[in-house]
């Protein structure tokens, strides 16, 4: 099987494709899988796909990173910053630099692209949908995504094959090796969802850690609009008290980090202990300086975020922050993929966090 596997790594990708390259070839030996890609583009901003290597009758996999937004190229004498569009329309380009030649070709997207336009609610776009649509039309056969804002999309393309992973294996076991006096039952530490749409991965993690949930629920101003979407009024706590307790904070996406800053003040008005924090994109899209402040006015103890997406080198130095790598999980799901072995594993790694819970032994401070 080894000699049919192939990656692409987009230049958004690149960086961690490298990483997961080696890893892989640790596992199964040999040379390089990563095949060579680039975009040119044209003085006038137009650009081409080219595959430097052969993908015929190849496994492929297109890894992409649609958030990096620290590329640039060069359009008119001027530099422009690579945005979500910009690597998506690349991705288009490699696939269809494929010519059909490959086997089978998979998009490892860990941020799915345009995952929050994900319904229509007035005379609006449909985003993810239509870029599912495009990929399947495009003869992608699988797409690997991590935490989907709403993995109802899949309803979208119901014969094409979309794998959901969860983190929550990588955030469960950084959080138990860095701190050695979680106290995991219902009196001592509670999961919380910052809004109605986090309930589902928040339930899941409390049901393997055997403890209970609460939940905010965001009142917005509906009749106003701002930076795309309705302001929030205020959040609104259903739950049990909280006052004593260790408190973990379960969503998808950190983007401007005004919303979960206000969830932490509401938790620490209510006596919680500690507030981790686990967000599976850390996009940061507003700068550091709001959440600096939050940590230094003691809202938070940790975020932890994970290296999916493009990580900017000021995030890496806080003091606050935990990278959680996961090149090695992406690595097993290729090499799972390629495998045609069952995912069902990897998706929901329910197991091995009981394994990891039960194996915990957490130093009491007195």
């Amino acid at each position: 099987m080894k000699d049919d596997l192939a990656l692409i790594a987009l230049e958004s990708y690149i960086t961690r494709g490298t990483k997961i390259d080696h890893i892989l070839k640790e596992w199964r030996g040999g040379d390089t899988f990563l095949v060579p890609c680039k975009c040119p583009r044209f003085a006038s901003g137009e650009a081409k796909g080219i595959i430097v290597d052969s993908i015929r009758d190849k496994d492929v996999y297109i890894l992409v990173d649609v958030s990096n937004n620290s590329i640039r190229y060069e359009m008119d004498g001027e530099l422009n910053r690579m945005s979500p569009d910009d690597n998506y329309q690349d991705l288009k380009r490699i696939i269809a630099a494929c010519n059909g030649k490959a086997k089978r070709i998979t998009v490892v997207m860990p941020f799915l692209y345009e995952g929050r336009q994900h319904r229509k609610i007035l005379r609006e776009s449909l985003d993810c949908a239509v870029m599912l649509k495009e990929l399947e039309a495009m003869g992608v056969d699988c797409l690997v995504t991590f935490d989907a804002h709403d993995p109802r999309m899949q309803n979208v393309v119901p014969l094409k094959g979309i794998e959901n992973v969860s983190p929550a294996l990588q955030f469960t076991q950084v959080l138990l090796t860095e701190y050695e006096d979680i106290q995991i039952d219902p009196e001592h530490l509670m999961f919380i969802a910052p809004d109605e749409g986090a309930v589902e991965r928040v339930v899941f993690m409390a049901s393997v850690f055997g403890v209970d949930i609460g939940m905010f629920y965001k009142r917005r101003d509906y009749a106003n609009i701002v930076n795309g979407s309705n302001p929030i009024v205020a959040h609104d706590f259903c739950g049990r008290d909280l006052k004593g307790m260790d408190v973990i904070v379960v969503d998808d996406m950190i983007a401007s980090g005004g919303s979960i800053i206000d969830v932490c003040a509401q938790l620490k008005i209510r006596g919680v202990k500690r507030i981790f924090i686990f967000a599976t994109f850390g996009l940061f899209s507003s700068g550091f300086a709001k959440i600096d402040k939050a940590y230094e006015t003691g809202l938070f103890d940790k975020i932890f975020t994970t290296n999916l997406v493009y990580q900017k080198e000021e995030l890496l130095n806080r003091e606050y922050y935990y990278s959680v790598n996961m090149n090695r999980y992406i690595a097993a799901i290729i090499d799972n993929l390629n495998k045609n072995n069952s995912m069902t594993p990897l998706v929901k790694p329910e197991k091995r966090m009981r394994e990891t819970i039960a194996n915990y032994v957490p130093i009491i401070k007195t």
